[in-house]
This record gives structure tokens, C-alpha cells and sequence, in this order.
């Protein structure tokens, strides 16, 4: 009677495989995991310099931005976004930027997510604000949202950051649809394309929820429906090398937005996705 080899009983567990007893079949199945491993790891050594160049593309993108988790960093960061705040966006309005207890905090959390640092998701602890989301700022009419995007939008430009956005209002999109039939500036910006690459922009689109009224025969609603819906399903879901952000502000609150919404979206889909944004409150009186 033929022993059973210990060693190959041994081999089989190494792959999860206990002995059936009959050795040739055992000795086959020993071959074909074998080969079964060898496959697989030809297939990860194929897949090794993709896999490099992903991680050489994100540590890129990471060092690109400064390091705001340093508190000298940080500090210097703060006073030029200020300075650009009182010296260039509200120049022309003779009248400085006021920092209290209703913006700091946002402040500190937006100043922190645009540089990528993660401290970010630390600043408003129990809110879930993560940096691959959207900003949302929401709050009554004068708090300062839109300054506050369009202070953002200049240092973002000014510091050379891969997520600078430029300022939209719900009107300005709007008149463009009158006037083009489409919104594609908005989503695709194909007419800036160059070799068929379409050049899609981060944007932040002011206002939304303030009008629906008809504007010439179009439906306020239904264009920024279609801007929602558009630009998280083709740039929404991107590495975030390649995602371009689409951010908003609103005076309406979450309930007001849900009721809005919910008459241009039967299948609440536009709702489900302001999930993908730090919805941010800003609090206080109108700062006018």
C-alpha cells in the first residue's frame, strides 16, 4: 500500500486544498494551483507599472500643494488669502473682510480643502466633510457666500492651484442658454477643445434655488437640473487628478432644496447626489 506523502498534503494547504486521498488526482491539482498562481502573478507584474504610474501621478498631484499641516505653512497661507480678500476682491468696494465666529471655522475647513491638506475632515468634527466631496455653502441672503467663493477663486488662481474654479451665477448660465440653445460651456467646453480633448473647468454656480421663474421662455430649474445631473455623472466620479468640482451656493436649506428640486426630479436622483457635497452652513446677519 502506497504511504500518502506528507509533503504533498503540505503543499495543498498552502492553497487551501486538503488531500481527497487519491494521489494522482491530489499531484494534478498541486500542478494546476501552481499554475493558477504563476498566471497571477504574471498579471500583477503586467499591471505593475500601471499601478507605479497611478502612485507616481497621485504623489505628483500631492506635492504640487503646500503643506498646510504645517503651522508656519498654514499661517502664511491664512494672511494671503486676506490680503487678497481686502486688497483685490473687495478693493473696489473700499471696505475690508471680516473675519468672526460665524466664518472662521469655514474659513479654516475651505482653506485646508483646497490645498488637499487632510486636517480638513478634522475641523467640523460629526459632519462627515471629506476633501473629494463638493462644497455646498448655504446660509441667508448678505451672510457672504458668494464672497467667499469669489475670495477663493482669486487665491486658488493666484497660487497656481489645480483647483481653481471660476465663479458662475445662475443667470450668467442662463443668458448662455438663451443664447446657445445649451449649456456646454458649462459641462463639456468643447469649444475650447483642443485635438477633440474637451477642456471641462471646476466651476462654482451661485444662487442656485433663488428664481425659478421663466427667463425668456426657459426654465431656470430645469437648466441647472441638467448642469446637476450632467457634470456628477461625467466629472463627479474621476480620480483626483482628473474629477473637475462643481461647486454651489444657496439660500435655501436642506428641506426648501428637497421641495425644489424634487418637482423638476421625480426619482429624487439630483437630491441623492448633494450627498456628494460638504454642505456647509454659514450662519450670521447680512454682512452688506
Amino acid at each position: 500500500m502506497t504511504t500518502y506523502p506528507q509533503c504533498l498534503a503540505d503543499e495543498l494547504a498552502k492553497y487551501g486544498q486538503k488531500p481527497t486521498g487519491n494521489l494522482e488526482w491530489d499531484r494534478g491539482l498541486l500542478l494546476l494551483m501552481r499554475k493558477r498562481k504563476e498566471d497571477e502573478s504574471a498579471e500583477v507584474l503586467a499591471l505593475t507599472p500601471i499601478v507605479r504610474k497611478c502612485h507616481d501621478e497621485e504623489e505628483r498631484q500631492r506635492r504640487s500643494m503646500p503643506d498646510l499641516s504645517v503651522p508656519a505653512v498654514y499661517e502664511a497661507h491664512a494672511k494671503l488669502l486676506l490680503y487678497i480678500a481686502n486688497n483685490i476682491v473687495l478693493a473696489p468696494q473700499r471696505r475690508t473682510f471680516e473675519v468672526d465666529g460665524h466664518n472662521r471655522d469655514v474659513l479654516r475647513f475651505l482653506l485646508l480643502y483646497f490645498n488637499e491638506c487632510p486636517l480638513a475632515e478634522q475641523v467640523f468634527p460629526g459632519r462627515g466633510y471629506k476633501l473629494h466631496k463638493n462644497i455646498m455653502l448655504q446660509g441667508g441672503v448678505g451672510v457672504g457666500k458668494t464672497m467667499m467663493m469669489q475670495i477663493f477663486s482669486e487665491y486658488l488662481r493666484l497660487t497656481s492651484n489645480p483647483r481653481f474654479f471660476h465663479n458662475v451665477s445662475v443667470t450668467q448660465m442662463v443668458n448662455h442658454y438663451t443664447i446657445h440653445n445649451n449649456i456646454d460651456l458649462y459641462i463639456y467646453n468643447e469649444g475650447n477643445s483642443v485635438g477633440f480633448q474637451i477642456k471641462p473647468m471646476n466651476l462654482c454656480l451661485n444662487d442656485i434655488g433663488v428664481d425659478n421663474r421663466p427667463f425668456y421662455g426657459i426654465d431656470t430649474l430645469t437648466v441647472i437640473n441638467d448642469f446637476l445631473h450632467a457634470r456628477n455623472e461625467l466629472w463627479g466620479n474621476l480620480g483626483i487628478s482628473d474629477r473637475k468640482f462643481a461647486h454651489l451656493t444657496t439660500n435655501l436649506d436642506d428641506e426648501k432644496l428637497k421641495k425644489l428640486f424634487g418637482q423638476k426630479d421625480a426619482y429624487g436622483r439630483i437630491i441623492d447626489r448633494f450627498k456628494t457635497y460638504n454642505v456647509i452652513p454659514l450662519t450670521g446677519d447680512s454682512r452688506r
